[in-house]
């Protein structure tokens, strides 16, 4: 028996909750009720005959015939709603809000004073700061335009881009390196700072355990002396004395310039990480999105 070819919006919706992972996700982004996203996924269920997704307490996971489909649609569906978007649009930037989110302290330091062309444009920006995940989940979800990610997007549906490298480097105030053996800090470093303190972005020490582990091949002992889950926090207790530090040298170059903070151990294998850039596929083009992301492109790198 023929089957009738399905709708466009029941292919939009079935994209929306690959995308998304979630029934009230996409319905979210949709602007729909999640009632209507759940009845319209099961029409094109019924329509193809085959199951899309198994349903989870959490979620969907999507079927081998979701994924067949949803690599069938990526580029088509998008193009035409890019196509749809641009009829009869309003100007392209002057008058759009664009939602971006990132990492407290290199949005504030870096992401923000490169936006000034784009709000002269008459982009609105509006920010939220938070944790990697935290923020992937809204860019899925639709309520945020693009996101500086401080970890590599791997969901699906996002256009993903590495930004730039952050260098961290154990550093401290100039003070402090009068109580250090410097011989046997460039033999056995690890015994040589043992007993400094430590201020970190958490108990664990995260940031200052992965600079240890990569420079000395050892773990850092006891515990942090400050936790402050903000590097600007950090740098700033650095600076007044508190104890060593992990930073990135974004933050603390000019600190650094002025002689107010020293970097204890210098080395030409500083560990690194990749900040990356991603928007969802189908707006990666809206003016708004293309004009900060050029933007952050152009200047993050010279970070």
């Amino acid at each position: 028996m023929d089957r009738r070819a399905p709708s466009l919006d029941l292919l939009r919706t079935f994209q929306a909750v690959y995308r998304t992972g979630t029934l009230t996700a996409a319905a979210r982004l949709l602007h729909l009720a999640q009632p209507t996203v759940t009845s319209q996924v099961q029409a094109l269920e019924t329509a193809i005959g085959r199951p899309l997704f198994v349903r989870q307490a959490r979620g969907v996971t999507p079927t081998p015939a979701g994924d067949d489909l949803a690599r069938q649609l990526d580029g088509p569906l998008d193009d035409l709603a890019a196509v749809a978007r641009g009829l009869g649009a309003s100007p392209p930037l002057r008058g759009s809000t664009l939602h971006l989110g990132g990492p407290a302290d290199f949005t504030s330091a870096v992401v923000l004073p490169a936006l000034v062309d784009t709000i002269a444009a008459g982009v609105a920006i509006r920010t939220r700061l938070g944790l990697a995940e935290e923020l992937l989940d809204a860019l899925a979800g639709g309520e945020l335009d693009l996101v500086v990610s401080t970890i590599r997007p791997r969901r699906r549906g996002l256009a993903v881009e590495p930004l730039c490298d952050e260098e961290f480097l154990l550093v401290a105030a100039p003070a402090f390196m009068a109580g250090i053996d410097l011989e046997l800090l460039a033999t056995k470093p690890d015994r040589a700072l043992r007993g400094m303190p430590l201020l970190a972005y958490a108990e664990d020490l995260p940031v200052v355990r992965r600079w240890w582990r990569h420079v000395t091949g050892t773990a850092p002992t006891g515990r942090a002396a400050l936790v402050v889950p903000d590097l600007r926090g950090l740098l700033s207790a650095a600076l007044a004395g508190a104890g060593a530090t992990v930073l990135p040298r974004y933050l603390c170059a000019g600190a650094l310039a002025a002689g107010q903070l020293v970097e204890v151990l210098p080395t030409e294998d500083s560990p690194i990480n990749t900040l990356y850039l991603a928007a969802r596929i189908v707006h990666r083009n809206d003016p708004p999105v293309a004009h900060v992301w050029s933007a952050l492109m152009q200047r993050c790198p010279r970070w």
